[in-house]
């Protein structure tokens, strides 16, 4: 009775060591032995999270777009060139100084939104759903 005891505890004790082996992390190649590469260790620093990318500026035909819209609306004295010069920040300042926008100069989303560039929403929150006036399982009299 106590082989059969002694059998059960080894085997279960074998069966935890062999799972608590393979969830070990691998020997990185400092570990493993010096000089030589780990060519796992290699591979898991050039598996690196995904970064957002960065907004990309805008292309010479968009700033264009953008130009000839500040000009329609009288902000803009010269002809579109598509460069985003001292020029083009002035007259973005003084359409969003006249617009009730915070006059920085910069093409931002609400400013596109104004001068019909933009989405529809651009600097508007989220939606959200209509508050009913009754409540879904009311019952009603009869």
């Amino acid at each position: 009775m106590t082989k059969i005891r002694l059998c059960v505890l080894g085997a279960a004790l074998l069966a935890n060591a062999a799972l608590f082996l393979s969830s070990a992390p691998a020997l990185n190649a400092s570990q493993a032995s010096p000089g030589k590469p780990n060519a796992a260790a290699s591979k898991r620093k050039r598996r690196t999270k995904a970064r957002p990318r960065a907004q990309m500026a805008p292309t010479a035909d968009r700033i264009r777009e953008i130009q000839s819209a500040l000009k329609r609306e009288g902000a803009l004295d010269k002809e579109p060139t598509g460069k985003w010069d001292a020029a083009s920040v002035d007259a973005m300042k003084k359409y969003q100084a006249g617009h009730d926008l915070s006059p920085t100069g910069k093409i931002d989303a609400l400013t596109l939104a104004k001068l019909g560039l933009g989405a529809e929403t651009a600097g508007k929150g989220a939606p959200s759903t209509p508050v009913s006036s009754t409540t879904p399982n009311s019952i009603s009299p009869r």
